[in-house]
């Protein structure tokens, strides 16, 4: 079966095509950006979708990364694959980043636990830890850099992500340094379309993950009356 994947969650604009009878990406393309998400995507998935030599009728499912990351970014990728399986009938389902981003780690190697660690500014991260067979260790959050290495900081580690030299830098010096730092700044689309082709449609929702509120909020003061 064929499964389209998206991301625009995080600093790259991305589509690809996977083949999942032979586990290949049969087309695909991803632009580092963080800005100008929603011009890029359209022609970004036409371009794919030509280039793999498919209908939208050929695939199975759309995966789509569902954060955390951009506010912006996921509303991008997330109306568009929801855009693309209404008008197929296709299936959408949701990959979050801090499982793409650790996923090539563990399938080359689940013995030594992979921390995603994506940076949230402000002296923050999103963070998750996975272990063997990518069970998760520590939950999806939002924690301060600091805190993060705290709570990492358990033997032998791998990090990944826009966060991972942040939190290598805060690392309590009493501890082993990580086996390897990888700032990578977004995931790889094709373990997007991978852990999309796996994924329970029931479970696996198209809904953002934001892990905290958005920046601005309505006021609840000072309210302009109404004539």
């Amino acid at each position: 079966m064929y499964v389209l994947a998206i991301d625009t969650a995080l600093a790259a604009c991305s589509a690809a095509v996977l083949d999942t009878e032979t586990d290949s990406i049969v087309s695909g393309d991803s632009l580092l950006m963080e800005r100008g998400h929603a011009e890029t995507l359209i022609p970004l998935v036409e371009q794919v979708m030509s280039s793999a030599g498919i209908d939208f009728e050929h695939l199975a499912r759309i995966a789509v990364t569902v954060g955390p990351g951009s506010f912006t970014g996921l509303r991008v990728g997330l109306s568009a694959a929801r855009g693309f399986g209404l008008t197929s009938n296709r299936p959408v389902v949701g990959v979050t980043t801090l499982a793409a981003l650790a996923a090539p780690y563990l399938a080359h190697d689940d013995a030594v636990p992979v921390v995603s660690a994506i940076d949230a500014r402000h002296g923050h991260v999103f963070l998750q830890m996975f272990g063997v067979g990518g069970r998760t260790l520590i939950a999806p959050r939002i924690t301060s850099v600091r805190e993060a290495a705290r709570s990492v900081a358990i033997g032998a580690v791998r990090i990944v992500g826009s966060g991972a030299n942040l939190v290598a830098d805060a690392w309590p010096p009493s501890e082993k340094l990580p086996e390897l730092v990888d700032d990578t700044p977004a995931p790889d689309v094709a373990w997007v379309a991978r852990l999309g082709s796996v994924a329970d449609p029931e479970a696996a929702e198209p809904r953002p993950l934001y892990l905290r509120p958005p920046d601005a909020k309505p006021q609840d003061k000072a309210r302009i009356a109404r004539r």
